[in-house]
């Protein structure tokens, strides 16, 4: 389990961190390479200026653990290549980012102290838009609201599938194998075609776009040969600067539903009943059981139900739940398609979840003043917004970190991850905030563990928690998908069958495309084999 380091002061910060390799002359003789290479005003090294805002906001550790010495933000792949050149000439650390949104997993920190942050947000390019054959290729800085907006200019009948918060890198979310609420919601399976630029400086196109002048690089995923996309997603093995991304084409309807369950033990059963209809489309979207307090906090702070120390007791979480007509899990879905199709689907979905007790129904219109109706309404039709962030009120300076767990998609391990999650959240003083997404056949498991981050104490408590749930579920077979920053190689280590055979290939791998170690060392567990 990660030890808490403790915070530090403002007036007990040490000096500005620098790379290993560097002397501080070195440094200075660095920074002034990277600003004529790509102009002074993009290269930050003032910690109290611009540099400050390449910090995790919401981390549980000291700002100290996790600040750049530099930030570079090139608009071009020629000056991607100009910075790595310098970069390794001085073994100068690059942490890349796209947008440096990712607030739940570290935003646009860097692993560790000392590394520059390769800030790609300037790359804003929507390169292309197919409507004829549904996609758009683009660059890491265009976000889910960019381009959702590009193709409302446009009038284009395209749906995007943004991640919860709209301010995301469209790009940076798919390498982070992130995943929406439309039927296109598993965005690394909408994928097709990358620019890589390795660590030398190498521009490859992966898949059909590797053959020139090619008209089926956003086409046709596979190309020919070994399929190499997925070795760039969640890596250090190189830097993307363009994917192309395949569009929902807008359908003859849309109808969301809402259905509300009363109890806890609802869960086992919503589970149960969702996984078929899922694995066979009749529920064609993320299927998303969303957990009482993520629910109500669109409408509420924990102040105006509870004020006491620790969990809310269950008498204010019941008074919550009927003042605000909501479940202790609620299931948000939705039709797409002609009418009679819909109409059809829903015979079958409606005598399912009637089948549990006290389920309730809403649909458009039901819920005129809900922002958590509007919310989910938007997301499951491709709209981007920002609500989910006002989960951060629910405490007085909230702040989040997210643990994200998958499992088979039965009610007996639904049931074994919430009650886990439950228990060790309770014991620290948290609140369980989650929601459960069935994928194509799996289980994924959102918990949101929110914190005071003003309070010493709860960011110690929360990193504690942290630490020990990732114990908790690899001893019961349950993998993370993604991670903090902080606890990148925590979750690695898990993955440790055969000795660590995978861990051992991807270090290999490493030590092929970036020997120098120069790309985001210490990504997903992965350092440059000299360093593991």
């Amino acid at each position: 389990m990660a030890v808490h380091p403790g915070i530090v002061a403002a007036d007990q910060a040490p000096e500005k961190p620098l790379p290993e390799s560097l002397t501080p002359a070195e440094f200075n003789r660095a920074v002034a390479e990277l600003r004529r290479a790509i102009g002074d005003e993009w290269v930050f090294t003032d910690d109290e200026g611009d540099l400050r805002t390449y910090r995790d906001v919401y981390s549980t550790l000291p700002d100290e653990a996790n600040m750049p010495s530099a930030a570079v933000a090139p608009r071009s792949v020629e000056e991607i290549q100009a910075i790595l050149k310098i970069a390794r000439s001085y073994q100068i650390p690059l942490w890349t980012v796209s947008t440096g949104k990712n607030y739940a997993y570290g935003g646009p920190a860097p692993r560790k102290p000392g590394f520059f942050v390769l800030d790609l947000n300037r790359m804003k390019r929507i390169i292309e838009v197919n409507e004829e054959h549904g996609y758009a290729v683009v660059e890491p800085g265009v976000s889910y609201f960019e381009l959702y907006n590009y193709l409302q200019r446009r009038g284009s009948k395209l749906w995007i599938d943004p991640a919860a918060p709209g301010w995301g890198s469209v790009l940076g979310n798919l390498l982070e194998h992130g995943a929406g609420y439309t039927p296109y919601g598993d965005h690394l399976l909408m994928n097709c075609g990358m620019q890589v630029v390795l660590a030398d400086g190498t521009v490859v196109e992966t898949g059909m776009g590797a053959l020139s002048g090619s008209a089926t690089s956003s086409l046709y995923k596979y190309g020919c040969g070994p399929w190499v996309e997925g070795m760039f997603t969640q890596s250090n093995f190189g830097i993307v600067t363009k994917v192309g991304i395949w569009l929902m084409p807008e359908p003859p309807g849309y109808r969301p539903y809402l259905v509300t369950f009363p109890r806890e033990e609802d869960l086992y059963q919503i589970t149960e009943i969702v996984g078929p209809l899922r694995l066979n489309m009749l529920i064609p979207n993320a299927a998303t059981t969303v957990g009482l307090i993520w629910e109500a906090a669109p409408n509420a702070t924990r102040k105006q139900y509870y004020r006491g120390k620790g969990p809310m007791p269950m008498r204010h979480r019941r008074k919550m739940a009927q003042d605000l007509d909501i479940g202790m899990w609620n299931f948000y879905g939705a039709l797409y398609g002609p009418e009679p199709i819909m109409d059809n689907n829903w015979k079958v979905l409606e005598e399912a979840f009637r089948s549990i007790p006290g389920a309730k129904f809403f649909f458009e219109g039901d819920r005129p003043n809900d922002p958590a109706w509007r919310y989910r309404v938007k997301l499951m039709k491709g709209v981007p917004n920002m609500t989910e962030f006002s989960l951060m009120n629910w405490v007085g300076s909230g702040a989040h970190i997210d643990f994200s767990p998958r499992s088979p998609v039965t009610g007996e391990d639904s049931m074994k991850q919430f009650t886990l999650i439950r228990d060790r959240a309770n014991e620290y003083g948290f609140d369980y905030i989650g929601e459960f997404l069935v994928g194509w056949r799996e289980l994924l498991n959102i918990f949101q563990l929110i914190f005071d981050r003003l309070d010493e104490d709860e960011r110690r408590r929360a990193h504690e928690c942290f630490g020990h749930l990732v114990n908790d579920f690899a001893e019961q077979g349950y993998g993370e998908y993604r991670t903090h920053l902080n606890f990148m190689d925590e979750i690695a280590g898990t993955y440790n069958w055969n000795d660590g055979a995978l861990w051992k290939l991807h270090h290999r791998l490493k030590q092929a495309l970036d020997p120098v170690g120069i790309l985001s060392p210490g990504k997903s567990g992965i350092w440059p084999a000299s360093k593991s």
